[in-house]
Protein backbone atom coordinates (compact mmCIF):
# COMPACT_ATOMS: atom_id res chain seq x y z
CA UNK A 1 0.00 0.00 0.00
CA UNK A 2 1.27 3.72 -1.16
CA UNK A 3 2.58 5.94 1.83
CA UNK A 4 -0.34 8.50 0.76
CA UNK A 5 -3.02 5.90 1.60
CA UNK A 6 -1.35 4.42 4.44
CA UNK A 7 -0.87 8.20 6.00
CA UNK A 8 -5.30 8.52 5.48
CA UNK A 9 -5.63 6.00 6.73
CA UNK A 10 -3.69 6.63 9.98
CA UNK A 11 -5.09 10.23 10.01
CA UNK A 12 -8.59 8.26 9.92
CA UNK A 13 -8.25 6.31 13.03
CA UNK A 14 -6.34 8.96 15.25
CA UNK A 15 -9.16 11.29 14.55
CA UNK A 16 -11.76 8.40 15.43
CA UNK A 17 -12.65 7.14 18.43
CA UNK A 18 -10.15 5.97 21.04
CA UNK A 19 -10.32 2.13 21.89
CA UNK A 20 -10.87 0.97 24.92
CA UNK A 21 -11.56 -2.86 25.61
CA UNK A 22 -12.68 -4.11 28.82
CA UNK A 23 -14.83 -7.13 28.14
CA UNK A 24 -16.30 -9.25 25.61
CA UNK A 25 -19.68 -7.59 25.31
CA UNK A 26 -21.85 -6.32 22.72
CA UNK A 27 -19.85 -2.75 23.36
CA UNK A 28 -16.29 -4.15 22.65
CA UNK A 29 -17.91 -5.35 19.15
CA UNK A 30 -19.39 -2.12 18.45
CA UNK A 31 -16.60 -0.42 19.85
CA UNK A 32 -14.20 -2.34 16.86
CA UNK A 33 -16.23 -2.22 14.28
CA UNK A 34 -16.53 1.57 14.78
CA UNK A 35 -12.82 1.74 14.91
CA UNK A 36 -12.18 -0.68 12.29
CA UNK A 37 -14.89 -0.21 9.79
CA UNK A 38 -13.38 2.65 7.24
CA UNK A 39 -9.97 1.00 6.90
CA UNK A 40 -12.45 -2.26 5.96
CA UNK A 41 -14.01 -0.54 3.65
CA UNK A 42 -11.00 1.04 1.96
CA UNK A 43 -9.23 -2.35 1.90
CA UNK A 44 -12.75 -3.35 -0.38
CA UNK A 45 -12.25 -1.15 -2.82
CA UNK A 46 -8.46 -1.04 -2.97
CA UNK A 47 -8.75 -5.06 -3.50
CA UNK A 48 -11.94 -6.61 -3.86
CA UNK A 49 -12.16 -8.08 -0.15
CA UNK A 50 -15.83 -7.48 1.01
CA UNK A 51 -15.90 -5.35 4.43
CA UNK A 52 -18.27 -7.41 5.93
CA UNK A 53 -15.66 -10.40 5.66
CA UNK A 54 -12.25 -8.36 6.63
CA UNK A 55 -14.49 -6.75 9.54
CA UNK A 56 -16.01 -10.48 10.78
CA UNK A 57 -12.68 -12.04 10.37
CA UNK A 58 -11.01 -9.46 12.80
CA UNK A 59 -13.84 -9.65 15.33
CA UNK A 60 -13.82 -13.28 15.06
CA UNK A 61 -9.54 -14.34 15.01
CA UNK A 62 -9.05 -11.36 17.43
CA UNK A 63 -11.35 -11.68 19.94
CA UNK A 64 -13.07 -8.38 19.21
CA UNK A 65 -9.49 -7.13 19.09
CA UNK A 66 -8.82 -8.71 22.90
CA UNK A 67 -6.46 -11.75 22.08
CA UNK A 68 -3.03 -12.24 23.41
CA UNK A 69 -1.91 -12.14 19.18
CA UNK A 70 -4.16 -8.95 18.33
CA UNK A 71 -2.46 -7.35 21.72
CA UNK A 72 0.87 -8.19 21.88
CA UNK A 73 1.31 -8.90 17.68
CA UNK A 74 -1.32 -6.49 16.00
CA UNK A 75 -2.42 -9.80 14.35
CA UNK A 76 -5.90 -9.86 13.94
CA UNK A 77 -6.65 -11.80 11.44
CA UNK A 78 -4.50 -15.03 13.33
CA UNK A 79 -2.12 -15.14 9.74
CA UNK A 80 0.42 -17.18 10.39
CA UNK A 81 4.27 -16.72 9.64
CA UNK A 82 4.07 -19.56 6.87
CA UNK A 83 8.10 -19.84 4.77
CA UNK A 84 8.23 -16.78 2.76
CA UNK A 85 7.56 -14.07 5.85
CA UNK A 86 10.38 -12.14 6.19
CA UNK A 87 8.74 -9.64 9.41
CA UNK A 88 8.36 -9.87 12.73
CA UNK A 89 7.04 -12.95 14.74
CA UNK A 90 5.37 -14.02 17.53
CA UNK A 91 4.96 -17.45 18.64
CA UNK A 92 1.05 -18.66 20.25
CA UNK A 93 -0.39 -22.34 21.27
CA UNK A 94 -2.60 -22.33 18.18
CA UNK A 95 -3.11 -25.77 16.41
CA UNK A 96 -0.08 -26.74 15.61
CA UNK A 97 0.97 -30.32 17.16
CA UNK A 98 4.52 -32.27 17.28
CA UNK A 99 5.04 -35.83 18.29
CA UNK A 100 1.32 -35.05 19.57
CA UNK A 101 1.83 -32.52 21.69
CA UNK A 102 0.60 -29.05 21.16
CA UNK A 103 3.70 -26.41 20.24
CA UNK A 104 3.93 -22.67 19.58
CA UNK A 105 3.10 -21.82 16.15
CA UNK A 106 4.74 -18.63 14.65
CA UNK A 107 2.36 -15.79 14.05
CA UNK A 108 2.79 -12.46 11.92
CA UNK A 109 3.50 -9.42 13.47
CA UNK A 110 2.87 -6.25 12.67
CA UNK A 111 3.80 -2.74 13.58
CA UNK A 112 0.48 -1.49 13.75
CA UNK A 113 -3.43 -2.67 13.19
CA UNK A 114 -3.34 -1.33 9.52
CA UNK A 115 -0.35 -3.16 8.66
CA UNK A 116 -2.36 -6.30 9.84
CA UNK A 117 -5.58 -5.51 7.71
CA UNK A 118 -3.24 -4.67 4.67
CA UNK A 119 -1.18 -7.90 4.82
CA UNK A 120 -4.33 -9.24 5.19
CA UNK A 121 -5.72 -8.27 2.22
CA UNK A 122 -2.31 -9.06 0.37
CA UNK A 123 -2.40 -12.72 1.81
CA UNK A 124 -5.71 -13.21 0.52
CA UNK A 125 -4.90 -11.23 -2.86
CA UNK A 126 -1.62 -13.24 -3.57
CA UNK A 127 -1.95 -16.95 -2.31
CA UNK A 128 -3.48 -19.52 -5.74
CA UNK A 129 -5.53 -21.13 -2.86
CA UNK A 130 -8.18 -17.70 -2.89
CA UNK A 131 -7.92 -16.48 -6.24
CA UNK A 132 -11.05 -18.16 -6.75
CA UNK A 133 -12.55 -16.06 -4.02
CA UNK A 134 -11.80 -12.64 -6.96
CA UNK A 135 -14.67 -13.84 -9.17
CA UNK A 136 -16.75 -13.05 -6.32
CA UNK A 137 -19.04 -9.70 -6.07
CA UNK A 138 -17.57 -8.01 -2.76
CA UNK A 139 -21.59 -7.71 -1.88
CA UNK A 140 -21.63 -11.53 -1.33
CA UNK A 141 -20.48 -12.28 1.97
CA UNK A 142 -21.91 -15.50 2.18
CA UNK A 143 -19.92 -17.38 -0.88
CA UNK A 144 -16.69 -15.73 0.22
CA UNK A 145 -17.08 -17.19 3.69
CA UNK A 146 -17.73 -20.21 2.38
CA UNK A 147 -14.61 -19.76 -0.24
CA UNK A 148 -12.37 -19.02 2.85
CA UNK A 149 -13.26 -22.10 4.64
CA UNK A 150 -13.13 -24.13 1.43
CA UNK A 151 -9.73 -22.53 0.57
CA UNK A 152 -8.27 -23.46 3.82
CA UNK A 153 -8.16 -20.44 5.64
CA UNK A 154 -9.02 -22.11 8.94
CA UNK A 155 -9.47 -25.63 10.52
CA UNK A 156 -13.07 -25.00 12.08
CA UNK A 157 -15.62 -26.78 10.16
CA UNK A 158 -18.12 -24.35 11.35
CA UNK A 159 -15.81 -21.45 10.39
CA UNK A 160 -17.70 -19.95 7.57
CA UNK A 161 -20.93 -20.52 9.75
CA UNK A 162 -19.37 -18.13 12.52
CA UNK A 163 -18.29 -15.31 9.56
CA UNK A 164 -22.01 -15.22 8.60
CA UNK A 165 -23.39 -14.74 11.80
CA UNK A 166 -21.18 -12.07 12.93
CA UNK A 167 -22.14 -10.36 9.65
CA UNK A 168 -25.31 -10.92 10.66
CA UNK A 169 -24.94 -10.37 14.02
CA UNK A 170 -23.82 -7.09 13.28
CA UNK A 171 -24.98 -5.85 10.27
CA UNK A 172 -21.89 -6.01 8.83
CA UNK A 173 -23.12 -5.95 5.44
CA UNK A 174 -23.66 -2.48 5.48
CA UNK A 175 -19.90 -1.78 4.74
CA UNK A 176 -20.14 -3.89 1.50
CA UNK A 177 -22.60 -0.85 0.26
CA UNK A 178 -20.80 2.20 1.76
CA UNK A 179 -18.72 4.80 -0.08
CA UNK A 180 -14.91 4.78 -0.25
CA UNK A 181 -14.45 7.07 2.80
CA UNK A 182 -10.88 8.27 0.95
CA UNK A 183 -13.25 9.64 -1.67
CA UNK A 184 -15.27 11.90 0.25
Amino acid sequence: MGTYYKSIIILMLVCGTSIQYTSHTEDSAESYIESYRDLAIVEMYRTGIPASITLAQALHESNYGLSALATNANNHFGIKCKSNWVGGTYYHKDDDYLRGRLIESCFRSYESTIDSYVDHSYFLKTRSNYRHLFSLSSKDYKSWAYGLKEAGYATDKRYAQKLINKIEKYGLDQYDHWENPLEK
